[in-house]
């Protein structure tokens, strides 16, 4: 069976592999597609396109985007978006000079922490324009832990809470965006804090439904650590509101060393080759 994988992170964010190394790894692990998710940057799509083309895997374009949603933050794996849009731009302008800001603070507030950095460390690390993320894989090659997270919840986020950059673009304004840029908009794994966890199931579904409403195309099918009943009430969803599948293993590299692209925890995903299809047939329509 031919598969695939729409949720995937390169060292634009906070994965490992470049976007060029992302491909090449794509065709080593037998992928017939996949999409570059960075968290709120493009910056790797077309570096990673390119080298798609050459390892003759499919590729669309994406990013995960960050929005605030009835007081909760989530995740939005967003496909197949004209990057030139007006719209997008300017959504994409804003988004920017948030993950941009304050930087020289933030690097302040971790070296208060007890770490050796600087704003000249930190420098090599920045993938074009400077951000969080360069700070994070600065972090990352001191070895503090064995994979990124515990970075997040010590150094970054809490700086960023306190910096007042933890505001994200709300929903109702950022899903109408990707749809008049012709691209289609996924819920990424429901069940993380990062997503609806702590909610009951009929809370779930109310918060879907009011995304779905707002613009939101359909939810991750599939993601390497769902338990069952997971698996369950996003087939359940995705059939009961007639939401686009998407699914993916939200792959970062040694900085989530668990999760292979493409096949996740010990082999238990394989999101087959029709879920791209339709993903690429709904941005079609859009284009339209």
């Amino acid at each position: 069976m031919k598969i695939i994988d729409l949720h995937v992170h390169s060292l634009v964010s906070d994965g490992s592999y470049t976007p060029h190394d992302l491909a090449v790894h794509a065709k080593e692990v037998g992928l017939s597609a996949f999409a570059l998710t960075d968290h709120d940057n493009i910056a790797g799509n077309e570096e990673a396109a390119a080298a798609a083309k050459e390892q003759g895997v499919d590729f669309v374009n994406g990013m995960e985007l960050t929005t605030d949603f009835e007081g909760r933050k989530l995740h939005i794996v967003c496909l197949g978006f004209d990057k030139e849009h007006p719209a997008f731009q300017k959504l994409y302008q804003q988004m920017r000079r948030v993950k941009e800001g304050k930087i020289p603070e933030i690097i302040d507030y971790v070296r208060g922490k007890g770490i050796d950095i600087s704003l000249e460390k930190v420098q090599p690390y920045a993938y074009g324009r400077m951000d969080r993320y360069a700070v994070m894989r600065y972090l990352v090659s001191l070895h503090l832990y064995d994979r990124a997270q515990p970075l997040w919840d010590n150094y970054l986020d809490p700086a960023v809470a306190m910096l007042g950059l933890d505001q994200n673009v709300p929903a109702e304004e950022a899903l109408p965006v990707i749809h008049a840029a012709g691209g289609v908009t996924s819920l990424a794994h429901f069940h993380k804090n990062i997503g609806l966890k702590g909610l009951t199931r009929a809370e779930q579904e109310r918060a879907i439904v009011r995304l779905h409403e707002l613009g939101l195309d359909g939810m991750e099918r599939w993601y390497p650590n769902y338990t069952q009943e997971d698996r369950d009430f996003a087939a359940y969803m995705i059939e009961k509101y007639r939401l686009l599948t998407t699914g993916g293993t939200d792959f970062h590299g040694s900085n989530r060393p668990n999760i292979e692209m493409g096949h996740g925890i010990d082999g238990n995903m394989a999101v087959p080759y029709r879920v791209y299809e339709k993903v690429i047939l709904s941005c079609k329509k859009f284009h339209k």
